[in-house]
Parts: C-alpha cells; structure tokens; sequence
C-alpha cells in the first residue's frame, strides 16, 4: 500500500509547534504539535478528551467557524490536527494562537461533556488539559507564517 502523508514525515525531527500538514484543494491540515514525538510523557488521555471538547467548541463559535471542518487527536497523543477551509496560513496561525488561549483559561464546565452530548463522558481532565494548552500556547506564541513548514 501507498505510505500516507503524515507517515512520511521524519518524526525524528519534529518539535512542538504548528505545521502545514496536506494540502487538498482548499482544505489545510494543520499538525498541532504538542508533544515531541517519541519523547514520554504524551498527553494524558483524559486532558487530551477535553482538549477536543474545547478547541472545537470554541473553534466552531469563532468568527472563521464556517471554515472549521475538524479538530481531533492524533492516536500518538503527541497533538491534534485542525482542517481549515479556505483560510490563509497567516490567519490559520493567529487563530490557533488566539483559540489555544482561549481554551487555557476556559474555567467550569467542560462543553459537551454530559452523558447525553458525550460517549465517554466521564473522562475528561480540565486541569490537565489547560495546563497543556498553556505550554502549548507559550510554545506557539512567537512563531510566524514561515515556521509552519516541516
């Protein structure tokens, strides 16, 4: 089979950060890099639930929510990806940046997180996951357009 696209990066090489993913026509797949890969320890499983639940809550009730086409994890558990559409990677950047720090102060109640709204409802990490958030925000807050490349 054809190796896919996200396995073809050197992952020996990647630090946190953001990073143009793919291209597919007017869909960018960002790689929201948390964690370096292969470099215990990953986030936890429970803070990274919530990490979902807020970025894309908070990502779908932004000003650019008709461009949001996902946010979810990667199984590693080193980050997220987050699909854009139609959105310049300059934009892409300041919203990840603006979104990410968002969710870092997000206090009470975690959205979608009652057993009606959820599957696994019970697990979920709000400190863990805004403690997170804020590392990853404090990593993020210098880069510009051009560190966005592999």
């Amino acid at each position: 089979m054809k190796k896919i696209a996200s396995f073809s990066v050197d992952h020996n090489r990647l630090n946190p950060g953001v990073y143009i993913s793919r291209t597919d026509g007017d869909i960018v797949t960002y790689d929201l890099r948390f964690i370096k890969p292969n470099t215990p320890p990953f986030l936890e499983g429970r803070a990274m639930h919530t990490i979902e639940h807020l970025f894309a809550t908070y990502a779908r009730n932004s000003h650019i929510a008709g461009s949001v086409i996902y946010f979810g994890p990667m199984g590693c558990r080193t980050g997220f990806y987050l699909l854009l559409r139609s959105v310049a990677h300059s934009q892409a950047l300041d919203f990840i940046k603006e979104i990410t720090q968002k969710c870092a102060e997000h206090r009470g109640e975690i959205p979608g997180s009652a057993k009606e709204e959820c599957g696994n409802y019970l697990e979920h990490n709000l400190p863990g996951a805004t403690a997170a958030l804020q590392d990853f925000h404090e990593v993020i807050k210098p880069l510009r357009e051009s560190d966005l490349n592999y």
